[in-house]
């Protein structure tokens, strides 16, 4: 029986096509304008590779590549780079440009190849912030579209969507994603209910429902460490501060409401800002495009090597990522976790395409190597922090900060 078909967009290094393929389904065509997330498929699978600007790339190109007629094509997946709803650029502006920013036009793009390749399904990622309370323009806009796309061709498209949270379903990591999935007949998509959860601090109990405890950075990485080649070692000005905050701690240790020295203001910083991983808790989100202190580090006091990112995404084993440091950090950064894919490709096989569900357990789930080791001990502070030590205020609120301060003072220039 032939493998059910993707048409994959915007595939960076392969997050949501590693989960399909691990559920049986096979990428035709794969698209990407980053060199390095294409050189990246390529070496690691045989999936013909479009590497362009979408916006310069037609849909019958996309379709003639996959060798696939409109309509033929199971699901269209892809997560539009999602900038102008990030969580980040909310948190220090208080806002963000969104649809002002010419970064969401890849929406547009991605609703275009819907409308002319017309798979049975589609699939679309982005950051939760797409779907903010009173901040939803974005999320009303793709409604829009798809009412138009029903319109215009007899197809009816009904989207679930839903904001999941990666560690519910296995992933050793913190990450929560909007997606939304539709099918061209109007058949309902029901999103498949949490699988893990947090553990009970009281005899190991877990949330009534759930099957199993929330997956941890240890069963991610016990077994696996950094290539000898790899520069891990911290840089910047802080990042000898790094061994004086806990496992599982970030900057906030360092303030008057933590256990260390009042270095910093509470919430004065971002929350990725000195991170550092836990063993027995999931990993926080990794980013794309880290700054020199921005976590999450590795509970040893070093950045996370290739496999520690690759692990802790759930990419199959075999994957390997190819450019410098900054291109690996955002290929992998920017990545859908495999494992959650694979759970929603399931879930597509049986309730959109009437296919024979995979039994048994996940493939791309990590094992569980629980108990982990006992965190280690703390170092003291340097002596050039010491000095930094007094009272400082505490932020003041979403959008009150410094950097949002001075933009309002650019804006009224």
């Amino acid at each position: 029986m032939m493998k059910p078909t993707v048409i994959s967009l915007y595939t960076g290094a392969g997050g949501l096509d590693y989960g399909f393929e691990a559920a049986g389904f096979r990428t035709a065509v794969a698209l990407d304008f980053d060199k390095d997330a294409c050189e990246t498929i390529r070496r690691n699978r045989s999936w013909p590779v479009i590497e362009g600007d979408i916006n310069e790339i037609s849909s019958e190109n996309i379709l003639s590549t996959a060798e696939l007629k409109r309509g033929e094509a199971d699901i269209l997946i892809g997560g539009p780079p999602c900038q102008p709803f990030s969580k980040s650029g909310y948190w220090v502006r208080g806002d963000a440009r969104r649809l002002d920013d010419p970064r969401a036009s890849t929406l547009a793009a991605f609703m275009r190849v819907l409308e002319d390749a017309l798979p049975r399904a589609f699939l679309l990622e982005n950051v939760e912030g797409l779907s903010y309370t009173n901040k939803g323009e974005g999320l009303e806009l793709l409604l829009r579209w798809i009412e138009i796309i029903n319109k215009h061709t007899g197809s009816r498209y009904a989207p679930s969507f839903r904001v999941l949270r990666a560690a519910d379903y296995g992933v050793p990591q913190v990450r929560e994603r909007f997606f939304m999935i539709a099918a061209r007949d109007g058949i309902p998509f029901s999103f498949p209910p949490p699988t893990h959860g947090p553990a009970e601090q009281d005899g190991g109990q877990i949330t009534l429902g759930i099957q199993e405890p929330h997956r941890t950075a240890w069963d991610a990485l016990a077994d696996v460490g950094p290539d000898p080649d790899e520069d891990l070692m911290p840089q910047g000005k802080w990042s000898t501060l790094l061994p004086s905050i806990p496992e599982g701690q970030n900057y906030l240790w360092h303030t008057e409401r933590g256990g260390g020295l009042p270095l910093f203001g509470w919430r004065r910083r971002f929350w990725s800002f000195l991170l550092k991983l836990g063993k027995n808790r999931p990993s926080w989100t990794i980013q794309a495009q880290p700054g020199p202190a921005t976590g999450p580090f590795h509970w040893d006091n070093r950045r996370l090597g290739m496999r520690e990112m690759c692990r802790l995404q759930t990419f199959p084993d075999d994957v390997l990522i190819y450019g410098n440091r900054g291109a690996i950090q955002r290929q992998v950064g920017n990545a859908v976790p495999s494992l959650v894919a694979e759970v929603l490709a399931r879930a597509v096989r049986v309730q959109v395409l009437g296919l024979k569900n995979f039994s048994g357990r996940a493939e791309l789930l990590p094992p569980d190597r629980s108990p982990a080791p006992a965190p280690a001990p703390v170092a003291e502070v340097p002596e050039a922090f010491r000095r930094l030590t007094g009272k400082y205020s505490a932020h003041p609120g979403t959008g009150k900060g410094y950097r949002a301060q001075n933009w309002v003072q650019e804006d009224a220039r």
